[in-house]
């Protein structure tokens, strides 16, 4: 397939519908675990199966955290909203409809600011955010024949859907991260793409530069991964620019994405809203939402990733690029403001992080909970360097020694004799005695030669085995070498 993709002549159309499975303890309509990994068929009952003559009862939770996600899209709140029966036959439906709503979702229309890794930043519509059920699970892999697992039946989604304000594949995978790390922040989703607890799929269709009228769209599914949303996009906008381009006429149809062939494959032809038939569901009483229920929920929002990210630049003085890599996971900004109630060296803090503790983590393939170092002991490390106590360079080593041991890093310090050398009587006769020993580098400095200075302070260093104040080495060479002249 040609990469015509991005094109002078064709501009894409995308918007993305977004399932979140909401992080309750039970069902949407039930009182059976939400917990879907269980044994197969054993978190169901006679309301999640669809058996005659039950009655589904909201789960007020999930309501809560669906206003939650309004608020923080700065979207319209429906205090009057509907619950609708989505109609289709599916094995893993075991009702033969999915709850869902449609004509009065919860959330109304907002908005969702990204930025883009060249610092641009755009506002995308959000049409909706509507609560319904999930299906069950068709298992295909078993052999010869295809298992069903409904655990899942009645576990708690909410659909996402923008406006079909996307260009590209890369606009759509960062409108993805931003709406993640809110529901992360939010505390509502767990956000796992590869478990499916957040599920993307993507409207698209191409149309000429200048022209108002959409194209014939398709749907494409299965991209369990940021980098598979944007590949996934970028190919399927190829696909039908190359359609078009040849006399062909787009088909409106459903896509699964192949990320082993790199490829988008035929599923079925593409739904609309008809198709499912939807009609208010006669066993639920419109949703009401009160003033009072709102102005609690309100007043229980936590600070969100872009204010917490402007603050740390404020508050903390850290630059921007800093600022965003803490702030990208909640519990790694929970890190930092615990370890910055002990130091106030905030920048040296946020490197030895963004380095040294999120290098272990990713590593360790862990969550910063599970880090071995506490916040407050890293807030001595970097005391200790801050203090001019230790060097950086002897700072990596003190960091692999806490790895292993609950010791302060100020008894390491002690117990290995690692404390800097700042003594400059000391510093002074042992960079004479290099200068002495090194005649023709000295020479070549003097000559003009100044990245040889580079050659001395590494000297120094290896002789103190990385123990020396780098400043005061290099002032004490400075005016030795000077002398020297």
């Amino acid at each position: 397939m040609a990469e015509n993709y991005p094109s002078k002549k064709y501009e894409s159309v995308i918007g993305l519908e977004v399932h979140a499975q909401l992080k309750t303890h039970t069902k949407i309509f039930c009182s059976c675990p939400a917990d879907f990994s269980a044994e197969a068929n054993s978190n169901v009952c006679p309301v999640c199966l669809g058996h005659p003559g039950v009655l589904p009862v909201l789960n007020r939770k999930a309501v809560e955290f669906a206003i939650k996600l309004g608020i923080a899209l700065n979207a319209r709140i429906n205090t009057h909203s509907i619950f609708a029966r989505k109609n289709y036959f599916y094995p893993d439906l075991p009702k033969g409809y999915q709850i869902s709503q449609f004509s009065l979702p919860v959330v109304g229309e907002g908005t969702l600011k990204i930025v883009l890794d060249d610092g641009t930043e755009k506002e995308i519509g959000v049409n909706r955010a509507h609560l319904e059920e999930d299906a069950g699970k068709s298992i295909h892999d078993r052999g010869p024949y295809t298992l069903v697992d409904v655990n899942r039946c009645g576990v708690p989604l909410l659909e996402i859907v923008s406006q079909p304000d996307l260009r590209s594949g890369v606009e759509a995978a960062a409108y993805l991260k931003t709406l993640r790390q809110i529901l992360l922040y939010l505390d509502i989703c767990d956000g796992n793409m590869e478990e499916g607890s957040l599920r993307c799929d993507a409207n698209i269709s191409v149309r000429l530069r200048g022209e108002t009228k959409l194209g014939t769209k398709t749907e494409v599914k299965n991209m369990n991964s940021f980098k598979n949303v944007e590949k996934a996009i970028n190919y399927e906008i190829s696909r039908q620019i190359d359609l078009i381009e040849d006399g062909y006429e787009v088909v409106q149809q459903t896509l699964l994405w192949n990320a082993d062939k790199g490829v988008a494959l035929p599923m079925r032809s593409k739904e609309d809203s008809h198709d499912y038939r939807y009609f208010p569901e006669p066993d639920l009483r419109p949703l009401e939402i009160s003033n009072e229920w709102l102005t609690e929920i309100m007043a229980s929002m936590p600070e969100l990733p872009a204010a917490k990210k402007s603050r740390y630049v404020t508050e903390f003085g850290l630059p921007a690029y800093d600022s965003e890599v803490l702030t990208q996971l909640p519990e790694v900004a929970a890190y930092f403001e615990e370890a910055a109630r002990y130091t106030k060296a905030y920048k040296e803090l946020s490197n030895r992080i963004m380095t040294d503790v999120l290098g272990v983590v990713n590593e360790q393939k862990i969550s910063i909970s599970g880090f071995a170092i506490e916040p407050q002991r890293l807030a001595q490390l970097v005391e200790l360097i801050s203090s001019g106590v230790i060097s950086g360079k002897i700072a990596k080593d003190v960091f692999a020694r806490m790895l292993d041991e609950t010791t302060p890093p100020a008894e390491i310090v002690a117990r290995e004799g690692l404390m800097q050398i700042s003594d400059t009587g000391e510093l002074e006769k042992l960079i004479d005695q290099l200068l002495d020993e090194n005649p023709q580098q000295v020479d070549e400095y003097l000559a003009g030669k100044e990245k040889v200075l580079g050659f001395f302070v590494g000297k120094v260093m290896r002789e103190t085995k990385g123990k020396a104040n780098p400043g005061s080495v290099n002032s004490i060479l400075l005016s030795s070498l000077k002398k020297r002249g």
